[in-house]
């Protein structure tokens, strides 16, 4: 799977793409701003991105997600301020709330991975993965 990673802190860029390319996947581009967040996700059309809510911009995660939203790109926000997070979750998948677990990240990337490859389970959402109540369950 091809992942965008948009995060402004490096250190958690650089473990999640840590993280991403030992569970196989290929990132195809890293933002730190929303402006980058939108060129990359244009150009690079990536399977799936993980979204930060607060940039190097302020507070554009959201903008950047309503984006990926608008062009058929699912994502996730990861975030440490769930208040940010829209009701109606902007189009996200799901959330991952700050600071995580490895484990948790892993577990939440497996039923993300299977969930946009098509995969259809009966699994329930991991517990690291806040999801809009209308998909708690995928069946």
């Amino acid at each position: 799977m091809n992942v965008l990673i948009v995060e402004d802190e490096v250190l958690l860029a650089l473990e999640l793409e840590n993280e991403l390319e030992n569970a196989g996947h290929q990132v195809v581009g890293e933002a730190m701003s929303s402006g980058e967040a939108i060129d990359i996700a244009s150009s690079r059309r990536p399977d799936l991105a993980f979204v930060d809510i607060h940039l190097q911009d302020g507070p554009t995660g959201v903008e950047v997600g309503r984006h990926l939203a608008a062009e058929g790109i699912p994502f996730v926000f990861m975030t440490g301020n769930l208040k940010r997070v829209p009701e109606d979750f902007a189009g996200a998948i799901g959330v991952i709330e700050k600071p995580y677990s490895v484990n948790g990240f892993r577990n939440a990337l497996g039923y993300l991975a299977r969930r946009v490859s098509g995969v259809r389970t009966n699994e329930l959402v991991p517990p690291s993965l806040i999801v809009p109540a209308a998909t708690e369950q995928v069946g």
